[in-house]
C-alpha cells in the first residue's frame, strides 16, 4: 500500500511539472516546435528583455503585487490581532467569513467585484471606473485571508505573558505590540506576505473582470496572446516567472518549517520548566 502511494505521488508530480519542464526546455531551443529541440540558444531571453510591451506589462503586475501585498499584510495583521482577542461564537463567525473568499470560486469573486465597481461608477456618474484602483482593491481583497490565516497560528501559540510583562515594565499597548508581539508573529507575517505576492502576481480570473484598458497586467494580456500562435519568447517569460514563484514558495515553506520547530522547542522548554 505504501509503495502504491509513492507511485501515485510520482505520477501526480509528473503530470503537474512536465508541461512546465517542456516550456523551460523550449525556451532554450532555437526552433519553434515544442516537440523538437534544436540548437541551444539564449536568444529567447534576449528578445524578451528587448520587448518593451511585455516588460511594461510585467512592471504593472509587479506594482500591483507589491502594493496589494503591503496593504493586505498591514490590514491582515491588524485583523488577525483583533480576531485573536475575540471569544466564542463571534470568533468562529469571523473566521468563517475570512475563509469564504478562499473557498469561493475566483469567477464568482471577479464578477461580484466587477458589479460592485460598476454600481459605484454609476452612483458617482463615472464613465469608466475600472482601472488601476479597482485592480488594486480586488487584489487586496483576495490577499487578506492568506495573511490572516498565516498570522493567526502565531498569535494563538504566542505566550500571552510576554505582552503582560512588557506592559508591567512600562510599555504602552502600542509599544508592547511593536516591541514584543510583532517580533513573535513575524514569521507568520512574512509567510502571509509571500503567499499574497505569489497569488497577486499570477492572478488572471479576478483581474480579468476588474481591469480597464488603461492599466493591464501580464496574466490578462497573455490570455490575448493565446488566441494566436505563441511567440517562443513567452516560453522564456513563463520560465522566469515559474522560477521566481518557486523561490518564493520554497522560502515560505522554509520559514514555516523553522517556525514550527521554534514552536515545538518553545513548548518543550515550557513543559520542562513546569516539570
Amino acid at each position: 500500500m505504501r509503495n502504491l502511494s509513492k507511485i501515485i505521488t510520482v505520477i501526480v508530480f509528473i503530470f503537474l511539472y512536465i508541461p512546465i519542464i517542456v516550456l523551460a526546455v523550449a525556451s532554450f531551443s532555437s526552433g519553434t516546435d515544442l516537440a523538437v529541440f534544436k540548437e541551444f540558444t539564449l536568444s529567447r531571453y534576449s528578445e524578451l528583455f528587448r520587448d518593451t510591451t511585455l516588460l511594461t506589462l510585467l512592471r504593472n503586475s509587479v506594482i500591483i503585487a507589491v502594493l496589494s501585498t503591503a496593504i493586505a499584510t498591514i490590514l491582515g495583521t491588524a485583523a488577525a490581532v483583533g480576531i485573536s482577542r475575540m471569544k466564542g461564537r463571534l470568533r468562529k463567525l469571523v473566521m468563517g467569513m475570512t475563509n469564504i473568499p478562499m473557498t469561493n470560486p475566483d469567477i464568482v469573486t471577479g464578477v461580484s467585484l466587477a458589479l460592485m465597481f460598476a454600481f459605484t461608477g454609476t452612483v458617482l456618474k463615472l464613465n469608466s471606473v475600472l482601472g488601476f484602483w479597482t485592480l488594486l482593491i480586488a487584489h487586496i481583497t483576495f490577499n487578506l485571508p492568506y495573511v490572516i490565516l498565516n498570522v493567526m497560528p502565531r498569535l494563538t501559540n504566542m505566550n500571552p505573558f510576554l505582552t503582560d510583562a512588557a506592559l508591567d515594565l512600562g510599555c504602552t499597548p502600542v509599544q508592547a505590540f511593536f516591541k514584543v508581539t510583532i517580533h513573535e508573529i513575524m514569521p507568520g507575517i512574512i509567510a502571509g506576505a509571500l503567499m499574497s505576492f505569489t497569488m497577486s502576481l499570477d492572478d488572471f480570473v479576478i483581474s480579468y473582470f476588474v481591469t480597464g484598458s488603461g492599466f493591464v497586467t501580464l496574466p490578462v494580456e497573455i490570455y490575448n496572446y493565446t488566441k494566436k500562435p505563441i511567440h517562443p519568447k513567452l516560453y522564456a517569460l513563463f520560465t522566469l516567472m515559474f522560477i521566481v514563484i518557486l523561490a518564493l514558495m520554497v522560502t515560505m515553506n522554509l520559514l514555516q518549517g523553522r517556525n514550527k520547530k521554534a514552536r515545538i522547542h518553545g513548548i518543550a522548554a515550557r513543559t520542562g520548566k513546569e516539570a
